[in-house]
């Protein structure tokens, strides 16, 4: 005798049953179990690169912060002693160490805004279509792919030279005495190397934005009787602001670590007036052989571009998401 529980509402004793919400109740309670473990399979090829990473990256670094901790210099390492926070106090009282953080600072907003406005105007021009454009894209690319040991070696020598250089012949045209770039003008000789270098990265990515625009709408803007200038700032502009962020983000991070054009142009001199903070830790870890305190430096540099990356990537997603929205 059946039930109600035995027969589906709306069918009789002998309708076939269908099997898919059997079927479904059947497989629910290991859906959970085979996304588990599925997850786990997509994640398994990705673990010696994520090992590789903590090995790499994570370990040194909290080395160095135990390091920084303790007051060990390697030409009295029989002093060697846990000190705690006077490192980090004493770098603060360090004007040397001050000057190195103005210099990284004025060099990486010197070098990314000049490279992000010769950037968009190479981005602008290479947009159009004229004859021999990959030939020109081509050498614009160069410098960008050049070593910087090579790049700053270039500008050194060839360039900002002072008794044969190419830049004071071309100045001597016009009846400027020569100057010696490197030693008169250390900071803008390694901006000028650094924007020539970075200007190529600038322009890769803008003009990867500007052939993301649709056509549509710069034509409906022709045909609304807008002109090249204001097409640009209220069409084309708007649309780069992604490019935009993301180019200084990325040029920040790479340019605040500039090492080689510093070594070979001016070696931070005069003095240290052109010494960043890589390089000024470089100088207190392998010349002065204070382990303690380059550490120290090194920890507050990581935490500083951690906090600046973090702000950018902030805004960054936030042009992102309101992009979506709208």
């Amino acid at each position: 005798m059946s039930t109600a529980t035995d027969t589906p509402v709306g069918r009789g004793p002998d309708a076939p049953r269908t099997p898919s919400a059997d079927a479904s109740r059947r497989r629910a309670p290991h859906d959970g179990e085979y996304s588990k473990a599925e997850a786990w399979r997509r994640r398994l090829p990705l673990m010696p690169a994520f090992l590789f990473v903590v090995i790499c990256t994570q370990i040194p670094f909290l080395l160095t912060i135990w390091y920084s901790l303790r007051s060990w210099n390697l030409l009295r390492p029989e002093g060697e002693k846990f000190v705690g926070l006077r490192n980090y106090l004493d770098i603060f009282v360090d004007s040397t160490f001050r000057t190195a953080a103005l210099n990284s600072i004025l060099i990486t907003l010197g070098c990314v805004l000049v490279s992000l406005v010769f950037g968009l105007v190479l981005a602008l021009l290479l947009d159009r279509k004229f004859f021999g454009r990959g030939f020109i894209r081509t050498l614009l690319i160069t410098p960008f792919l050049i070593m910087p040991v090579a790049g700053a070696m270039l500008w050194s020598i060839s360039m900002f030279n002072p008794s044969y250089g190419l830049v004071n012949w071309l100045i001597s045209i016009v009846g400027i005495s020569p100057v010696d770039w490197t030693s008169q003008l250390p900071m803008l000789s390694i901006i000028i190397a650094l924007v020539w270098q970075w200007t190529p990265f600038m322009m890769l990515l803008l003009l990867a934005g500007l052939q993301s625009q649709t056509g549509d709408v710069l034509e409906a803007a022709s045909m609304d009787g807008a002109g090249p200038w204001t097409t640009f700032v209220y069409i084309t502009l708007p649309h780069l602001r992604f490019y935009l962020e993301l180019s200084v983000l990325l040029g920040a991070i790479y340019v605040v670590n500039t090492f080689d054009q510093i070594y070979l142009m001016t070696a931070g001199g005069p003095g240290t007036a052109s010494a960043n903070l890589p390089f000024y830790i470089y100088q207190r870890a392998f010349l002065g052989f204070d382990i303690g305190q380059s550490s120290a430096m090194g920890v507050i540099t990581v935490i500083a571009t951690i906090i600046v990356a973090m702000f950018a990537l902030r805004l960054i997603f936030t042009s992102i998401n309101s992009k979506e929205q709208s």
